[in-house]
């Protein structure tokens, strides 16, 4: 009797323990299917001032430098500027050697005496000979040979003189004046060393540079150069002047295209524009860091997005599934086929789902897949919305059209845009619940069971 009663009270606990485990499955089922609900973050399509800038990467240089070269080779005798005085235009700054400049030149000297001697007595012939020939006691050929003689050596004076002046040129150039008011920022050679001189590759000597008058080059890419333009206003920042703001002004856009990496997968073509700066600070270098914001366009009062907002879907994306790996109706498999186009829009958030307005038009959806979906308490609906887009800032998008003022889009977060939410997709937002954390909200044991 005793194991009977054990036996039908051990039955009871049996069937009493599964029929717990089978509720708290069902419990578990039904908070799995509300956790369905993506958390997003939202925000209303308001009017703002966008401000399209061009950010480019650079150094700094003067607008005019100035490379001093020797235009003959010979020894340094002396330099009087250091690097970093400040110079005026004829100052003196270096000397050449100018023993065999100086030669060079007596030789010319000598050579026009000589010229000018020969004239002198090719003269005297020529007015000796012209007498006789009045008098009949000179013939013609006489006469012109005394008149050839006396252009020869009228030639040679004038090419004498022409080698003097060369020769007085060179000399004068030995000694080395500033050709502009500036900085020396650069003295290459030192006393005793050789400067090597010439027509095509004359060595650097010495830099002068106006430091009062500065300008940024950078490199901008070729997908952006062509919204730039010359007088663009731009805002300058040099790593040497940390949390300060310069402003210039787009001098110059370059014609020819400056390529790197050519034949790689890191290939990139660049063109080198010039950015004048309006105010030159105090101890700025040639050659320090700058990066620039070029403000091609700017526009006010006009409907913006978040940039992280947007986002590209194949054209008849209503139809598709997206996010978690579903097997979708045999009767969408052929429009997802034609859905090729690639079209950009936002998530709307609504209290219903329906079709798609697209330009305007409202689109057809299937009435059962409407009915199927279920919109719990504290939850919403996303549509997608295709648009069109303008400029852009650092942060937001022009909206041209497909979207109004006052309503409310989809901004967070990156995986729930890129990947996970679709058409008709039920929703919880910020605003659902006020105990979620940094603009998700979660759901609390107690909502779910509904005590």
């Amino acid at each position: 009797m005793t194991k009977k009663k054990f036996t039908k009270k051990k039955k009871w606990l049996i069937f009493g323990g599964g029929g717990t485990l089978v509720l708290i499955l069902i419990v578990i089922s039904l908070m799995r299917k509300d956790d369905d609900a993506i958390k997003v973050e939202t925000e209303k399509i308001t009017r703002q001032t966008i401000i399209h800038k061009v950010n480019a990467s650079g150094k700094i240089q003067p607008e005019t430098e100035v490379k001093i070269s020797a235009t003959s080779s010979a020894w340094i005798d002396s330099i009087t500027a250091e690097e970093g005085d400040y110079v005026k235009k004829g100052q003196h700054l270096i000397t050449l050697d100018r023993k065999q400049l100086l030669s060079n030149y007596n030789a010319a000297v000598s050579s026009v005496r000589s010229a000018n001697a020969r004239l002198k007595q090719e003269l005297a012939s020529k007015k000796r000979v012209e007498n006789m020939y009045e008098q009949n006691l000179a013939s013609d050929q006489e006469l012109e040979a005394v008149q050839a003689s006396y252009e020869i050596a009228n030639s040679s004076l004038a090419q004498a003189k022409s080698s003097l002046e060369s020769r007085e040129d060179d000399l004068n150039k030995a000694r080395i004046v500033s050709p502009q008011d500036g900085i020396v920022t650069a003295v290459n050679k030192e006393v005793g060393e050789m400067a090597v001189g010439g027509m095509f590759q004359a060595e650097v000597l010495m830099i002068i540079a106006d430091l009062n008058r500065m300008e940024v080059i950078v490199d901008v890419n070729e997908n952006d150069v062509v919204s730039v333009s010359q007088g663009d206003t731009t805002e300058i920042e040099i790593d040497a002047f940390q949390d300060t703001l310069f402003y210039g002004v787009v001098s110059e856009i370059a014609h020819m295209a400056q390529t790197s990496s050519v034949g790689s997968a890191e290939q990139v073509t660049n063109f080198e524009v010039k950015i004048r700066m309006i105010q030159v600070p105090d101890g700025i270098r040639p050659g320090m860091s700058a990066t620039a914001n070029i403000i091609t366009d700017k526009k006010d009062n006009v409907l913006t997005i978040p940039i992280q907002s947007l986002t590209v879907r194949p054209e008849g994306s209503e139809f598709m599934t997206f996010g978690k790996n579903k097997d979708s109706d045999k009767n969408n498999d052929s429009k997802r086929q034609k859905a090729k186009k690639m079209e950009e829009l936002v998530f709307i958030i609504a209290n219903k789902p329906s079709g798609v307005l697209r330009d305007g038009i409202m689109s057809d959806m299937d009435e059962k897949s409407l009915n199927k979906t279920k919109i719990g308490k504290d939850e919403k609906i996303v549509h997608i919305r295709p648009i069109h887009v303008g400029i852009s800032s650092e942060t937001h998008y022009e909206v041209l059209s497909g979207i109004g003022e006052g309503e409310v889009i989809v901004t967070g977060s990156y995986r729930a845009i890129s990947k996970d939410l679709s058409h008709n997709k039920v929703v919880k937002t910020q605003e659902d619940e006020p105990n979620g954390k940094n603009g998700f909200n979660i759901k609390t044991e107690t909502n779910k069971s509904g005590d």
